[in-house]
């Protein structure tokens, strides 16, 4: 895998390695399964009833406790928070709380646990990832009806779980000289070879019997993308690799890098486009080609960093002649009054909060057919209202980084990447054996 944005289980923030694919079942099951899930507040239980969801081993998840992490998947995603949104979402959300609960009561048993200070850290490190001032993602939970102790659960799970695997890996397989030698070499040879950035959701399939119900998921959660969500939000939530706490984003990767099925997937796919469900050893994957480039570590314009900022106006699915001359005639307001990104950002966020946005794009990452509007812009100019598939929208430049070569990878770049693949596939087997060994009652 390549020396680029993969990063140490240790630093995960958010989901961590923490997802159930599997239907949850277990040999030494003592009780019938419950009923189909249903999402709490659809012909069951309110969020704030305390009644149980599911036993895991002698501890309870109850249906508050899954209502709450239900909001908090909708509110990442920005999936719309309707029944039938909450619906879809009620299994998989289960499912992720069970396995949290089996990585938190095995850290627990091996005597590792998380601080106070690591936890805080880590939710402020989410709020810089989002942009936010210390303490105001709290306000955001409140906002949506979720408690933080939802939030706190989540990432105290990351975090103990990713220590207990990096001991175990410590401990059982360290990284060898050699084959630190062998990757140093063979990137050396592939520096100028076409590369593919891409991001991953896995989803694993631990066995035969499994297979039907996790096809199953990654077509929900294609279906979730497509309908708006965000592929990294859905990641963070829902992957079961290390690659969620950033997302998904493996990095840039020479496609014979991965497994011969994904390599397959990838030599068709175009910038921005979502794969279907694929079948490879250990589960299914789900792939987004965020960016491609002809001459690996060598810089070109493509590689260009604009800082861009965009407001734009909704539209219906189906806007009538009225809505898209009333959508126009606010954007044309926009680039009249805008002077600048800050005065772009506080017209969106007072007239158009919700699809306001600013934030760092490569050139590459740009469709063709906006590029050349994009790049004909000077720092601070506003563009001319364009129409996109959600609304109307000005785009303006804050600011460009142009390309520098990406610096060789180090001896101390390669062990950790190496190590990084150790852990993901020892927690993968790990949790695996942890299901299969759990006892879990299922009850809403």
């Amino acid at each position: 895998m390549k020396l680029t944005r993969l990063v140490l289980l240790l630093q995960m923030l958010l989901a961590g390695t923490s997802v159930a694919a599997a239907p949850l079942t277990s040999p030494r099951s003592a009780q019938p399964r419950g009923q189909a899930l249903q999402a709490p507040g659809q012909g069951q239980p309110q969020y704030g009833e305390t009644r149980i969801a599911a036993v895991v081993n002698d501890e309870i998840i109850s249906v508050a406790d899954l209502g709450s992490r239900i909001r908090m998947a909708l509110m990442s995603t920005a999936v719309p928070d309707t029944p039938d949104a909450r619906r879809r979402l009620a299994a998989q959300v289960l499912r992720t709380l069970v396995d949290e609960k089996l990585e938190t009561q095995e850290a627990k048993r091996k005597n590792v646990s998380a601080t106070e200070d690591e936890v805080k850290k880590a939710i402020a490190s989410i709020e810089r990832q989002n942009n936010m001032k210390p303490g105001q993602l709290d306000d955001v939970l409140k906002a949506n009806g979720i408690e933080h102790s939802a939030l706190v659960s989540q990432v105290t799970a990351s975090i103990v779980w990713a220590k207990l695997i990096r001991r175990i890996a410590g401990e059982t397989d360290p990284v060898s000289d050699g084959e630190i030698d062998a990757t140093l070499k063979r990137l050396k040879q592939e520096e100028n070879e076409p590369e593919v950035r891409v991001a991953e959701i896995f989803l694993s399939v631990d066995s035969p019997q499994q297979d039907p119900d996790v096809r199953a998921l990654a077509d929900r959660l294609i279906e979730q993308m497509k309908s708006g969500a965000r592929f990294s939000a859905v990641a963070q939530q829902f992957s079961q690799s290390a690659t969620s706490a950033v997302g998904g984003d493996i990095g840039w990767v020479h496609p014979d890098e991965l497994a011969p099925p994904l390599a397959k997937a990838l030599a068709d796919m175009r910038a921005g486009e979502l794969s279907p469900p694929i079948r490879a050893p250990g589960g299914y994957y789900l792939l987004l080609v965020l960016d491609r480039r002809a001459t690996g570590r060598s810089a070109s314009e493509d590689d260009t960093v604009l800082h861009i900022a965009q407001v734009v106006f909704p539209l219906p699915p189906q806007p009538s002649e009225q809505a898209r001359r009333a959508a126009f005639a606010q954007a044309q307001n926009v680039r009249t009054e805008a002077k600048n990104c800050d005065d772009m950002l506080r017209i969106g966020k007072a007239e158009a909060s919700q699809l306001s946005s600013q934030g760092d794009l490569r050139v590459s990452q740009i469709a063709p057919s906006m590029r050349g509007v994009v790049m004909g812009l000077g720092i601070g100019q506003p563009s001319q209202p364009i129409l996109q598939k959600n609304g109307i929208g000005v785009i303006m430049v804050c600011g460009r980084s142009d390309p520098k070569p990406v610096a060789a990878a180090t001896r101390d770049d390669v062990a950790e990447t190496l190590m990084c693949e150790r852990l993901d596939t020892l927690a993968r087997r790990y949790l695996r054996d942890l299901r299969r060994a759990a006892f879990v009652d299922v009850r809403v």
